[in-house]
């Protein structure tokens, strides 16, 4: 288990993550979502000692990370898949990681095969790896301690469409088989689909945090017409404000039926009227950190 409390980290007066709290449970997955700058990142750091918290606690199996006395065994992390020597195999690099660790030299074919390296990619240097290659290689090292608990920054970045797969079977086996899994991703689609708890975080403070169910459950409806302006005038007259999605619908915090009863009374022909959870999370997504967002409504490095 993974907990945070009050957690605060000041750079030169600024807090890049203020008084955050929240826990990762074992047996599930919990995404950390937020824009790039938010605090995701600063947050992880302090959970692996890399950085000192300014105030607040983490704790990570009952205790601090520095404290354990052969951390990979217990978690497994992978922050920056390119912060891999690059003059060394990958084979030698898993081999270091397992004698660091106290761990048979069997488990470095082991982790080859499960992240799907070939005996030729092992061998090769690490310079020569594409990004999704050195992902493999940077989660096999995260677990090659069988650690009870993984934390990874951005782990699908560079990884082709059956390399995302890959990567939501493999978190999903180790979270079924009682693993904590605490996942940072903006990829939002993959989180959407992998994640059992989100936490949203935006400008360093938690926005947001519940099962995917409790968040997306209160998104709202979706609405859409051949004239949204007059649609979203019939709803303002009904008390319902409007905004506009980012596929250009109107999107309503009032339940799907409240918003056809609106639209029959005003004469308005509706093309579209759903709840707005099957819009998936990247409306929720977008409305919880709308503060943190760039000038153009969408931040940096966001994908759906």
């Amino acid at each position: 288990m993974i907990t945070v409390d009050h957690l605060t980290k000041t750079y030169r007066g600024v807090s890049a993550v203020d008084d955050v709290s929240f826990s990762a449970h074992p047996g599930r997955v919990t995404g950390f979502l937020g824009p790039n700058g938010a605090g995701k990142s600063t947050t992880m750091r302090i959970m692996l000692g890399l950085s000192p918290a300014t105030s607040g606690t983490v704790e990570v199996l009952g205790g601090r990370y520095a404290d354990l006395p052969n951390p990979g065994l217990e978690i497994g992390a992978l922050l920056d898949a390119s912060a891999q020597h690059v003059g060394r195999t990958g084979r030698e690099i898993l081999t270091i990681a397992a004698r660091t660790m106290g761990q048979p030299t069997l488990r470095v074919t082991q982790m080859l095969s499960r992240v799907s390296l070939t005996e030729k990619e092992a061998d090769r240097r690490v310079r020569h790896y594409s990004l999704g290659m050195r992902q493999r290689l940077g989660i096999a090292t995260a677990l090659i301690g069988d650690p009870a608990v993984l934390i990874l920054d951005e782990p699908a970045n560079g990884l082709d469409p059956a390399g995302i797969r890959w990567m939501r079977e493999l978190l999903r086996e180790y979270a079924d088989q009682g693993g904590t899994v605490l996942l940072s991703s903006h990829l939002l689609h993959e989180i959407e689909v992998v994640a059992d708890d989100l936490i949203v975080i935006g400008n360093g403070r938690i926005v947001a945090q519940g099962t995917k169910e409790e968040l997306l459950s209160a998104a709202g409806t979706v609405v859409s017409c051949d004239d949204n302006t007059l649609l979203a005038a019939a709803l303002s007259e009904a008390g319902i404000d409007a905004s506009r999605s980012l596929r250009g619908a109107l999107h309503v915090h009032a339940e799907p039926h409240h918003v056809g009863q609106v639209a029959l009374a005003a004469g308005v022909a509706l093309c579209e009227l759903r709840s707005a959870d099957s819009a998936g999370l990247e409306q929720l997504f977008l409305e919880l950190t709308a503060d943190s967002q760039r000038e153009n409504g969408v931040s940096e490095g966001l994908v759906a």
